[in-house]
Formats: structure tokens, sequence, C-alpha cells
């Protein structure tokens, strides 16, 4: 049975990289494959020059200041 679950959980994976990879992929795609990193205890730190550090600075959000207060 341990076999059979590790095969399902590798071909899992490759089914969610070739989604991934499709230009086509929705955003329901990247989801599900974000929560299987989740689930199997997948996270990055988001290092100069990597792809998460890029996405990171494009995001319009800005983080406050210790002392700066958050507007409602």
């Amino acid at each position: 049975m341990s076999e059979k679950l590790s095969q399902l959980h590798q071909e899992l994976a490759e089914k969610l990289l070739e989604r991934v990879r499709d230009p086509k992929a929705k955003s329901s795609d990247l989801n599900v494959a974000r929560q299987f990193l989740k689930d199997n205890g997948i996270d990055a730190i988001p290092v100069d020059n990597s792809p998460l550090k890029k996405l990171m600075e494009e995001l319009p959000f800005r983080i406050p200041e210790a002392k700066e207060k958050i507007p409602n």
C-alpha cells in the first residue's frame, strides 16, 4: 500500500508541475499546486534575485513601519 501511495504522490506532483508550466494555467491550478506544497511542508525564503523575491517586490502591498498606524 505504501508503494502505491508513493506512486500516487509522485504522479500528482508531476501533473501539477505540468499544469503550472502551462501558459494557460488558471489561478485555481496554481492554488492547488500551492496547497500541495504547503501540505508537504515545502516553503521558500525570498532571497536576492529569486523569482519569489521578484514577485514580492511586484505585489501592490506595502509593509507598514512598526510605529506607523495602519489606516482603516
